[in-house]
């Protein structure tokens, strides 16, 4: 039978194309991955440049001001190379700031507002849309390789921390039902992906908000909890790396199931200071004495658990004796992977306000570096260790075979663009994808270099 709307004769209609920019976290990642795979399910076409596309979208991030300056500078170069832009994300929020300097963006929508970007980008460029010729896989659309991907469990934050505008931005802790997240993470698996990066604002608060509502998956029931939505991630078969967690009591209880082999070894929790007078100004949820002790205990129950973390330096009323402290810390805390920002004031923060003295800009400075020198010497000692140990490595870029080319990869201990990199000599080729053995022979103060046995 012939589907009657059908004209053989018609000249075949081009489809719409969209230029896409995300910028900012991981988080905001997902969200342009999700508005990707509604707009290719709908027909469109992605442009790789803005002059070839019916639309821009920009997905901007407002969390500093360098990153709301970053954000409107690609809305600037996409109004320039193209006219008609529509604009997302964090910095969506507050939109004056965006329409007093661009006044001729189509729209603007705040983040996780899919269905705002979706019509705004119906009405610039409407879809043209023939479901037997314009299909998208199963898993969406995705940013990242085909080896990992991200999986979001929630979206926004209940803690109150001085320095972030993040819960005006993103809205209060809203957690997806367990059974909605592990399908998504079923079909990622399913469709190849390797490493799940499991992130959120809070991810230790996952389910709160719920209550921790049981749903169901499979034949059973899944609570909305973050230790049961880890314990039946780790049964995919994919790694599981858990990253934005805040240290509470039951985090103890995760680290068991790392110490089993059902998750990475791995915990990104954004420690941001030590030195208590800090952690008290900039008001850090989980904010305990007790830390090192913790990170002690984890370590006795995981011996292979990898921390990483971000610092900030130079935070108003910051002394010297309290960032020594940190320094001190850091040594003894044994920190795997360390990053470190200057404090940078963020339009609308409470810490704006706070009775402290401002940091002179070139203490700021000096103390970023010092920190980073102190954090270099503690990762190359850490990796030092690892010389003549075999390690499981995800392979993120090929080589070896003929080529004589080294392989790059990951091991467990390491996060996606944000960690080391384990370099590999491989006598056969080495796919994207492929998790080998490493044996390693060499470290330095961020990487390690080994070959494939």
């Amino acid at each position: 039978m012939q589907n009657a709307s059908a004209d053989p004769t018609a000249p075949a209609r081009e489809a719409p194309r969209v230029s896409f920019v995300s910028l900012g976290c991981p988080k905001a990642l997902v969200d342009s991955e999700r508005i990707l795979t509604r707009l290719r399910a709908e027909g469109y076409e992605l442009s790789r440049t803005h002059a070839g596309a019916d639309v821009v979208v920009v997905n901007t991030c407002g969390f500093l001001d360098s990153a709301k300056a970053e954000s409107l500078e690609a809305i600037g170069a996409a109004l320039k190379e193209n006219g008609k832009v529509v604009v997302t994300g964090c910095m969506g929020a507050e939109p004056q700031a965006i329409t007093e300097r661009f006044p001729d963006v189509l729209a603007i929508t705040g983040p996780q507002a899919y269905e705002s970007v979706v019509e705004a980008v119906h009405a610039a460029a409407a879809p043209s849309h023939d479901p037997f010729l314009d299909l998208v896989p199963e898993q969406g659309v995705k940013l990242t390789p085909r080896h990992y991907a991200y999986l979001k469990i929630s979206e926004g934050c209940d803690n109150s921390c001085s320095f972030c505008i993040i819960p005006h931005l993103r809205g209060s802790l809203a957690s997806r039902p367990a059974a909605e997240v592990l399908r998504e993470a079923e079909r990622l698996v399913k469709a190849g992906v390797k490493e799940l990066l499991v992130i959120s604002q809070d991810t230790s608060a996952y389910g709160r908000d719920l209550r921790y509502a049981e749903s169901q998956w499979g034949d059973r029931a899944v609570r909305a909890r973050f230790l049961d939505l880890a314990r039946e991630l780790g049964s995919l078969g994919a790694w599981v790396r858990l990253h934005y967690v805040y240290p509470y009591p039951h985090v103890d209880e995760v680290v068991e199931l790392m110490a089993e082999n059902k998750v990475l070894p791995y915990l990104d929790i954004p420690f941001q200071h030590a030195a208590p007078s800090v952690l008290r100004a900039m008001k850090r949820p989980a904010n305990e004495e007790k830390t090192l002790e913790r990170i002690k205990s984890w370590r006795r129950a995981c011996p292979d658990l990898a921390l990483r973390s971000t610092f900030i330096v130079g935070f108003p009323g910051e002394t010297e004796e309290d960032f020594s402290y940190l320094l001190d810390w850091l040594e003894e805390a044994e920190i795997d992977r360390a990053g470190a920002f200057r404090y940078e004031p963020v339009a609308g923060a409470p810490a704006n306000d706070l009775p402290l003295a401002a940091i002179a800009p070139e203490v700021k400075e000096a103390r970023w570096k010092r920190f980073m020198e102190r954090q270099q010497k503690v990762s190359a000692r850490l990796l030092k260790r690892k010389i003549g140990k075999r390690l499981q490595v995800l392979i993120d870029e090929p080589g070896g075979g003929a080529t004589g080319s080294l392989a790059r990869g990951r091991s467990k201990a390491d996060a996606p663009q944000i960690d080391g990199t384990v370099h590999i000599a491989s006598r056969r080729p080495l796919r994207a994808g492929e998790i080998v053995t490493v044996k390693v022979d060499r470290a330095d103060a961020y990487d390690l270099y080994g070959a494939a046995v």
